[in-house]
């Protein structure tokens, strides 16, 4: 299944199995962990696999993921944005220019490598030293591409209960992000139409 830095951005914050929402950027060390996982997907973007956050950067990605989400609830409208956060949301305008703002803080410029026996690849010439710099600003223009790009159509909010997960739909009739979800949903269906049935009859009796 394809990965994309966004949505995995943005899933940090997930159900955490009992009931709850879990923040996998909470703290340095959970970002730290985040960020090092994110390795090959930001493969010639950033060094992501190596590095370690600091909470300076760890509040860079957080407002950046603040952004992102406002702007997955507006690409899923007029159908329901993820719950945790959707009373809460920056505005459109707000997220745009802060994603912008982070995107442009790391100058690059496309180089391509072309070897004599090979085929022609691209790659992304910084001229930001800072290494926290450029993982923010990776992000940003991942998320940019993101939402400019074909996937944006298909992006879904996960309806299943108690799941904050975005998701993009892969197929027609897709409607929750994974089977566990299809399950959980399916199942409190079922519990309403007994609980109407039940409901229903006790007040004819």
């Amino acid at each position: 299944m394809e990965r994309w830095p966004a949505l995995e951005l943005v899933s940090t914050i997930r159900h955490d199995g009992d009931g709850g929402v879990a923040d996998d950027l909470a703290t340095v060390q959970g970002t730290t962990h985040w960020i090092q996982e994110q390795g090959d997907l930001l493969a010639g973007l950033v060094p992501a696999g190596g590095l370690t956050a600091d909470e300076d950067l760890r509040r860079a990605i957080i407002e950046l993921r603040q952004a992102v989400r406002a702007l997955f609830a507006q690409a899923v409208s007029p159908a329901p944005p993820s719950p945790p956060d959707s009373h809460r949301l920056m505005s459109a305008d707000r997220a745009v220019a802060h994603i912008n703002t982070a995107a442009g803080r790391e100058l690059v410029a496309p180089q391509m490598d072309w070897p004599v026996e090979g085929v022609p690849t691209t790659r992304l010439l910084s001229a930001e030293n800072d290494p926290h710099v450029r993982l923010v600003a990776a992000l940003a223009r991942a998320a940019i591409d993101f939402l400019s790009g074909p996937q944006r159509t298909q992006l879904r909010s996960c309806t299943a209960p108690r799941c904050v997960r975005y998701f993009v739909k892969s197929h027609g009739r897709q409607e929750w992000c994974k089977p566990s979800c299809g399950n959980r949903a399916r199942a409190a269906r079922h519990y309403r139409r007994q609980r109407t049935a039940t409901d229903g009859g006790s007040a004819l009796s």
